[in-house]
C-alpha cells in the first residue's frame, strides 16, 4: 500500500474570462494569491476542459468526471444526485428533482433563488411535507442555500418529464409536462403538477414567509422543480481505484455526487458553501482526514456563487478566501513527497456570463514525484503554458493516482 496521501482541491467556476473593471484580467489574473503561486510555481500546471472543448458542463456533470467517469455515458439526472446530498435514501427505482424556494408574484418568477436566504426554509420544508398529500409517497428536504430535494417513491414513474423551472425570471412558471408518451412519464408529471400547486398553497400566506418579509427577506412561496434523475449504476471509488475516499463539502449536489460514489461524507461545523463559510475548518478538516484515508476531495462553492451573482470585485475575495486555506493546508504538509495536492475549477464561470461557460479551467498539481514547469502564477494565461497542456477531467484522478501507484497497467 502506497503511503502517498491525495488531496483534490475543487474551487467550483474559478475560471473566468478578461473582465473591463479588472483592465482585462481574469480575478485570478487581477489578485494576489501567492499559496496559489507557490503550488504553481513548485507543481505542474495545464488547462482543464470538464467534457468536451467548449461544452459547458453543469456541476454534477462536472464533478461526475472529475472523480473518474464518463458522464455522457453514465449520467442519469442531477435530481437523485441531490436528494443523496441532503441525506435522502432513496429507493433503487425512485426519482429525484433538484428544487428551488423561489418568489412569485402575480403569476411572475420575480427571483428563482428567493433572494438567497435560507431562513426558516427548514420548517418551510416540514410544512410541505406535513401537509401536501398527492398520493404517491414522496420526501421532501432543504438542500444548501435556497435549494431543496424533492424525491417521489412509487411504481410507475419516469423521469421523463419537463422542467417547472423557466430558468429565468419576468415569466410564469413552468407546466411540467411528459418528455414522451408513456403513461409513467404523464403519470409523473401530473403528479409533480399536484405536488407544486399544492405546496403554493401552503407556501403563499404562511407566517414564516411573513416572518423572512418583516427580515427583509423574499417570501419563498413557490417551489421550482427541475433536473429530474435515476441512480446511475457505476462503481463506488474503492472499487475503481482502491483508495478510500472522503468528502468535504457543504453544497448537497456535490455531497451527493460523492455519496454515489461511495466517499464518507465529513461534516464541518461553520462550512456553509455560502460567503461566510469558514475555509480554514475546511483546511483543518482536510488535513485530519488525511490520517483516516487514501484521497480526500475537498469542494469550495463561494468562487462559483460570486461568478453567477455577476461580481468580479466579490469572486477576487472569495480565491482570497481559498488562497489562505491552502496556505493553511500546505504548511501542515510535513513533507511534500508524501502528498500530492491538486488544485482546480469543476468548470468556468465567467462573472460577465452569470452562468457555466465553455472556457476550459487552470489546473496544478503539487508534491509526490510531479514533474515541474516553468509556470509561477496559478491563473488563466500562465497555466496554458503548463507542462501538462490541455486535459480533460477524467484525467484527473489518473494523474494523482499515478503519483501513489494506484493505477494498473492496461495491457502487457
Amino acid at each position: 500500500m502506497s503511503t502517498v496521501k491525495l488531496i483534490l482541491i475543487i474551487a467550483d467556476g474559478i475560471g473566468d474570462v478578461p473582465i473591463r473593471e479588472f483592465n482585462y484580467l481574469t480575478p485570478l489574473e487581477h489578485g494576489t494569491f501567492p499559496h496559489l503561486d507557490r503550488l504553481a510555481r513548485e507543481g505542474i500546471c495545464g488547462m482543464m476542459h470538464p467534457l468536451r472543448r467548449g461544452l459547458p458542463a453543469g456541476s454534477d456533470t462536472a464533478h461526475i468526471a472529475i472523480l473518474g467517469q464518463d458522464p455522457l455515458k453514465t449520467y442519469r439526472g442531477r435530481g437523485y444526485l441531490e436528494a443523496l446530498g441532503v441525506g435522502i435514501e432513496p429507493t433503487s427505482g425512485a426519482i429525484g428533482f433538484r428544487v428551488n424556494f423561489g418568489t412569485v408574484e402575480d403569476g411572475i418568477v420575480t427571483d428563482r433563488r428567493a433572494g438567497r436566504s435560507p431562513r426558516h426554509l427548514d420548517e418551510l420544508s416540514r410544512e410541505v411535507r406535513e401537509t401536501v398529500d398527492i398520493g404517491v409517497p414522496f420526501s421532501f428536504r432543504a438542500a444548501t442555500g435556497t435549494r431543496a430535494a424533492l424525491v417521489l417513491e412509487d411504481e410507475g414513474l419516469s423521469p421523463e418529464v419537463s422542467d417547472g423551472d423557466p430558468h429565468h425570471t419576468g415569466v410564469s412558471p413552468l407546466t411540467i409536462e411528459p418528455l414522451d408518451g408513456s403513461d409513467a412519464a404523464r403519470r409523473t408529471a401530473s403528479l409533480l403538477n399536484s405536488f407544486v400547486s399544492q405546496a403554493y398553497e401552503v407556501l403563499r400566506d404562511h407566517r414564516l414567509n411573513a416572518k423572512r418579509i418583516d427580515a427583509g427577506d423574499l417570501p419563498a412561496n413557490f417551489l421550482l422543480v427541475r433536473g429530474a434523475g435515476v441512480r446511475p449504476a457505476v462503481p463506488t471509488f474503492q472499487e475503481q481505484f482502491g483508495a478510500s475516499a472522503a468528502c468535504i463539502a457543504a453544497t448537497a449536489l456535490i455531497r451527493g455526487v460523492a455519496r454515489c460514489y461511495g466517499f464518507d461524507l465529513i461534516d464541518v461545523p461553520e462550512v456553509t458553501g455560502e460567503y461566510d463559510t469558514n475555509a480554514q475548518a475546511k483546511a483543518e478538516a482536510t488535513i485530519e482526514a488525511l490520517r483516516s484515508y487514501d484521497f480526500v476531495f475537498t469542494h469550495f462553492k463561494p468562487t462559483d456563487t460570486a461568478s453567477h451573482d455577476g461580481d468580479p470585485v466579490k469572486k477576487e475575495a472569495m480565491i482570497k478566501k481559498l488562497d489562505a486555506m491552502m496556505g493553511t493546508i500546505i504548511s501542515s504538509i510535513p513533507d511534500p513527497h508524501d502528498t500530492v495536492i491538486a488544485l482546480t475549477g469543476d468548470h468556468s464561470s465567467p462573472c460577465v456570463v452569470k452562468d457555466h461557460s465553455g472556457e476550459d479551467v487552470p489546473f496544478v498539481m503539487w508534491g509526490g514525484r510531479v514533474r515541474t514547469d516553468d509556470v509561477g502564477r496559478f491563473d488563466e494565461r500562465s497555466c496554458a503554458r503548463g507542462g501538462l497542456g490541455h486535459i480533460f477531467a477524467e484525467d484527473i484522478v489518473y494523474l494523482m493516482m499515478n503519483q501513489a501507484n494506484k493505477v494498473k497497467k492496461f495491457g502487457a
